[in-house]
């Protein structure tokens, strides 16, 4: 199955959709938005990264910022903070270069590296979406970098990992199509939230408005 352009999602959600279905959902589908100390220096650290139409080569490394890339079989596009083409046998032509090049794509994330797969998978879906576009053999590696340890993370691009980004995009491409926010589901990152004062956690743990009302009449004399 191949989606249309206008069925694309932004890849960027992919991280947001495995941190918090619901944060996904208020931000992509009901375009909300918040802004908090952390994702406020997450936006400096993109900028730094992000250098659109820029290159450059060092020996046999070729550096490319804020490169747009997409996948019609996943139905995203979106952009890489640093694409770094490698010269290796198994990398592809490109376009006014010599030699085979091997594309590594490096995210760069504020704080320090997570439990979750948030982040991996966002990369791991950057890397799916060079192989596509390239036409080249599977991306094996890629790196994260984090702002609060300063260095990069190595990410092994196996395919559980690229299993798991077919079937999280699947599932947030049904719940697009419905226009459908999933519940709330408190945990202790709400508090960590940007998005905390829309969403209103605190309700879920109150209880429904039925209840609420079933249980003050069962109260009633």
């Amino acid at each position: 199955m191949e989606y249309d352009e206008e069925d694309f999602l932004n890849l960027a959600g992919l991280q947001h959709f495995a941190f918090c279905r619901r944060q996904w959902a208020l931000i992509h589908i009901e375009r909300q938005w918040s802004e908090n100390l952390r994702t406020a220096e997450g936006q400096i650290l993109h900028d730094k990264a992000h250098d659109p139409f820029s290159e450059e080569k060092r020996g046999d490394l070729l550096v490319s910022r804020g490169m747009s890339v997409f996948s019609r079989m996943l139905g995203v596009n979106g952009v890489c903070d640093v694409v770094e083409f490698r010269a290796s046998p198994q990398g592809v032509t490109l376009a006014g270069r010599e030699g085979r090049w091997l594309p590594v794509p490096v995210e760069y994330k504020r704080g320090a590296p997570k439990e979750s797969d948030a982040d991996r998978l966002q990369l791991c879906c950057q890397a799916m979406c060079l192989e596509e576009m390239l036409l080249c053999d599977p991306v094996p590696r890629a790196y994260l970098y984090y702002g609060e340890t300063a260095r990069r993370t190595a990410v092994s691009l196996d395919k559980d990992l690229r299993r798991e980004v077919r079937d999280m995009l699947a599932e947030m491409h049904d719940l697009y199509r419905r226009r459908v926010t999933p519940r709330v589901k408190p945990t202790k990152s709400c508090n960590a939230c940007s998005l905390k004062g829309l969403c209103v956690p605190r309700l879920y743990r109150a209880g429904s408005a039925a209840g609420y009302v079933r249980k003050r009449l069962e109260e009633t004399p």
